[in-house]
């Protein structure tokens, strides 16, 4: 067991049970097994190069869908031609991705959430064409549904199929949300702040809204982060970097991670931000620096892919491996 002895002038936390989400560093009494106890998170998370799309590609129509063994790749622009809302979807098998069944309607900067056989995207460019549309998958095919109330892109969404929440975008910003119950879409209660290019992970009644531009005219962008319960929105803990056209991914709203985007106009970044529930933490960098990218999966093992690389389109595929934590218990004595 670890020494931790002259704990003079140090406040530490008495609570009967081990905290559930505790933050690297953290130290606490457990008054129950009379212990000293401290949390540590290394070493970082890593990024490992994985085969590539068969088409580069930027601003994917769905951020997350999938995880890291069976994800999709949906519409964007890219090749062919360049700039132009693409109608091409590949599938991710842990290893390679294959080119599978075309949307109906071609598009880039919608949103999307859902697995490798149940997903759903709505809206994007070109705009407002299909700013409304959405579309389901089952497997094997798309299906056009029941349109969005407000033309919309840009915008973030998490869940599935049979429920999906889709929050913020524009032009212009909006704070509006919708929320899809398998069949239709209803607009709810709207964010505290209105945002664009945002992205968030989560189910459809408990999710994250993650960073975005609050005003894209001067290129304000921001780490605000709201948390969503199926009723209302709430304001919660920031990342420590503003940044705009990341790709956030988590199964649950409680864990996740946020990934690349821009801190300036046209220039992708590489940082990593970890969520635990209650706080961000920087975190292992990805190898290509990238915005307006796709992916999907958890905490534990994450998956990204495509992008814009300013200049270029992105083709390469990183997967995610989440750090090592561990609980220590300190002799007390």
């Amino acid at each position: 067991m670890a020494e931790y002895k002259q704990l003079h002038g140090t406040n530490i936390e008495t609570v009967s049970s081990d905290p559930s989400n505790p933050i690297n560093g953290q130290v606490w009494y457990n008054s129950t097994s009379q212990t000293i106890k401290g949390f540590t998170s290394t070493p970082a998370g890593t990024w490992a190069t994985s085969n590539a799309l068969n088409v580069a590609r930027s601003s994917l129509s769905a951020q997350n869908i999938g995880i890291q063994t069976a994800a999709l790749a949906v519409g964007g622009y890219g090749e062919p031609p360049p700039n132009n809302a693409y109608a091409g979807v590949e599938s991710y098998n842990g290893s390679s991705w294959t080119e599978g069944a075309d949307l109906n309607n071609g598009r880039s900067s919608s949103a999307g959430c859902g697995t490798q056989t149940a997903a759903i995207t709505a809206g994007g460019d070109p705009f407002p064409g299909v700013g409304t549309k959405t579309e389901t998958w089952n497997g094997s095919s798309w299906t056009e549904v029941n349109a969005l109330n407000t033309s919309n892109k840009n915008q973030g969404m998490a869940g599935g199929t049979p429920a999906a929440t889709q929050f913020g975008g524009g032009p212009p910003v909006r704070d509006n949300t919708e929320s899809w119950n398998g069949t239709s879409w209803t607009e709810v209660a709207d964010q505290n702040t209105g945002r664009q290019t945002i992205a968030g992970f989560g189910t459809a009644t408990a999710c994250l809204a993650v960073g975005g531009t609050t005003n894209p005219s001067d290129d304000t962008f921001t780490a605000d982060v709201e948390s969503w319960n199926g009723t209302a929105w709430t304001e919660g803990a920031n990342l420590n970097t503003a940044r705009t056209k990341i790709s956030a991914q988590g199964a649950v709203y409680t864990a996740g991670f946020a990934a690349g985007g821009e801190t300036k106009p046209n220039t992708g970044n590489a940082l990593t931000e970890s969520w635990n529930g209650t706080a961000w933490a920087e975190d292992g960098d990805l190898n290509v620096a990238r915005s307006n990218f796709g992916g999907g999966g958890t905490i534990t093992d994450g998956l990204v892919c495509g992008g814009g690389k300013h200049p270029g389109l992105a083709d390469e595929t990183e997967e995610w491996t989440s750090p090592t934590t561990s609980t220590v218990t300190f002799e007390s004595s």
